[in-house]
């Protein structure tokens, strides 16, 4: 069995996410990571909430708290959301924690050491009654282009003209809407990404197995040629710049590392984190020289995310010539819409992930976004289309067949697997087909082909069906009920199987389910198994109450009215 790293794009600490930043990064991960231990992989998911950034001091201040008393909340909010919706992390860390201190520095340093960091002066806005100088998109004004008023800093949304924020007319803070602004010298460091574009090149160049997504937008920013970025920002929440000695830098007192620097380090930090907790050891699943050279990692990300996971992010690994685990799969995904346009809090327009699960069990949503989701292009998510998908897929096909048959057994034998005779050629039949239905979900799901995989799952479901109107036990056992009692036996045997099945994905209702035929085993089942014998012969069977219960059109409307809908 394989070790398994596998994260997922840290959640921003500035309020809940939507269900588009499920879909797009922590519910696939999740997905995965239950497929991969469901075949007995040794799989270590991790997570953590980004909390540095301008955003998290503005979003503080809007809520009158300090910043770090502001994240403390909205952490545990986020974990409560994700252990809501299933998530199994392993760990859900914080950037804002110890080790991502510790490591991001440590990086900064040795970078530095290998040349490939520098400090320059910059020319930026300061804002005289804010007390700080403004990041580029908190700087707004008159565009020069086109005179469109509320143009930031870095670009014109009417025009889409890239700005600089000296470049705007009557120019004002975004903070505070204060003028008293002015143009101030400051020192930042850079990473001289210029430098390792082609080892980065050559990197990516050995993905051959990447998706056409990731390594389009990594050839990209590439073929752009890369630039030298600025690693550090003038805040004061974030990883404190320290100078060589480990104290204050100077002349850049009170400055820290720029978010996008620090984020993704946190993967290793927050690895870090689980270890001191569990007594665990960080260090054999990152450093190729301990013991992670045979760790397959795997990353799930929106597309957004994909530049600085492909570019950024390897420039510090590779730069530091260190030994550093690096990514071997990288899974992007597109944007889900709401009827065709983007979520917003301001506006109601959308689901976020504590709504949903005031509307629905968590399953509803983590198959619809799974089976529907925007894995090869942008998808958009409707109330109608989630009612008939859900409708169709879960109550009818999965939920109809597991009631039907364990009902069945209930009432004519004595609620327990019966013994039957010897398999007929259409119940084998049917049994190879389900079992080239296995074989194809598994392949789907180890390409992570999630649509797919869905598909081929539902499609098994629909055999199940398929085969108790073919078997039809309650019409044999007037005549037959030998007969009747195999296509119990091998339904009641489906039943389970399909528990499994849908573990990766619904694992709420898979014990559910699985529990139904008296079953606690949600490990992933193999084509070549014993459909047949999956359960004992005499062991007690019990139906749930509605496994799925249908959405109404009442309550679309309903949901519509306070979300939005097509008419939004």
């Amino acid at each position: 069995m394989s070790r398994i790293l596998i994260t997922s794009a840290l959640p921003y600490i500035n309020g809940i996410k939507h269900l588009g930043n499920l879909a797009g990064s922590m519910l696939p991960a999740d997905v995965w990571a239950r497929f991969k231990r469901g075949q007995g992989h040794d799989v270590l998911y991790i997570c953590a909430t980004d909390e540095h950034g301008t955003p998290a001091e503005l979003a503080a201040a809007k809520a009158g708290q300090d910043v770090r008393t502001y994240c403390d909340e909205q952490h545990e909010i986020q974990k409560a959301a994700g252990e809501a919706f299933g998530l199994s992390y392993d760990w859900f860390g914080r950037s804002s924690n110890e080790p991502n201190r510790r490591l991001t520095q440590h990086f900064a340093k040795v970078l530095e050491e290998k040349g490939l960091i520098e400090e320059r002066v910059d020319r930026m806005i300061y804002s005289i009654d804010d007390a700080r100088f403004l990041p580029d998109r908190y700087v707004e004004g008159t565009c020069p282009h086109c005179g469109f008023v509320g143009a930031r800093g870095d670009q014109c949304d009417n025009c889409g003209r890239l700005l600089d924020p000296t470049d705007l007319i009557d120019p004002y803070s975004s903070v505070s809407g204060s003028k008293n602004l002015e143009v101030r010298d400051t020192r930042h460091l850079y990473l001289l990404q210029t430098r390792v574009e082609q080892p980065i090149r050559d990197w990516v160049g050995t993905k051959t197995d990447w998706q056409t997504l990731a390594k389009s937008i990594a050839y990209k920013h590439l073929d752009e040629g890369l630039i030298d970025r600025g690693i550090t920002r003038d805040l004061k929440w974030g990883v404190p710049v320290v100078g060589p000695d480990g104290g204050p830098r100077p002349g850049m007192e009170g400055k820290v590392f720029y978010v996008w620097f620090d984020a993704p380090i946190e993967y290793i930090g927050a690895t870090e984190e689980w270890a001191n907790a569990t007594g665990g050891d960080w260090r054999s699943w990152w450093r190729t020289d301990e013991g992670a050279d045979d760790v397959r990692y795997v990353q799930f990300m929106g597309k957004d995310n994909v530049a600085f996971h492909t570019v950024s992010f390897p420039a510090t690994i590779i730069g530091s010539g260190e030994p550093w685990k690096m990514v071997d799969q990288l899974k992007a995904f597109n944007w889900l819409n709401w009827y065709g346009g983007k979520f917003s809090t301001s506006q109601k327009r959308g689901v976020f992930m504590d709504q949903a699960l005031e509307l629905l069990p968590a399953d509803y949503w983590r198959w619809h976004l799974t089976a529907y989701g925007p894995e090869h292009s942008d998808a958009a998510f409707t109330w109608e289309q989630f009612q008939s998908t859900t409708n169709k897929d879960l109550a009818d096909v999965l939920g109809n067949f597991v009631n039907r048959i364990v009902k069945f057994t209930e009432s004519k034998f004595g609620g327990v697997v019966p013994q039957g005779g010897a398999l007929t050629d259409v119940d084998q039949d049917f049994l190879n087909q389900i079992k080239a239905g296995i074989a194809e979900a598994t392949a789907n799901l180890e390409d992570m082909e999630f649509r797919k995989a869905a598909q081929s799952i539902r499609a098994v479901w629909v055999l199940g069906n398929e085969y108790l109107q073919v078997a039809a036990p309650w019409t044999a056992f007037k005549t037959d009920v030998e007969r009747a009692e195999t296509a119990t036996r091998l339904a009641l045997n489906l039943v389970a199987l399909f528990a499994r099945l849908a573990a990766p994905i619904i694992p709420a209702s898979a014990e559910k389910i699985a529990a139904t035929v008296g079953s606690t085993d949600l490990s992933w089942p193999s084509a070549d198994a014993d459909l047949f014998n999956l359960l004992p012969v005499g062991q007690p069977v019990a139906a749930a109450s509605v496994l799925f219960a249908k959405i109404e059109d009442e309550q679309v409307a309903e949901w519509s009215a306070r979300f939005g809908g097509a008419e939004a």
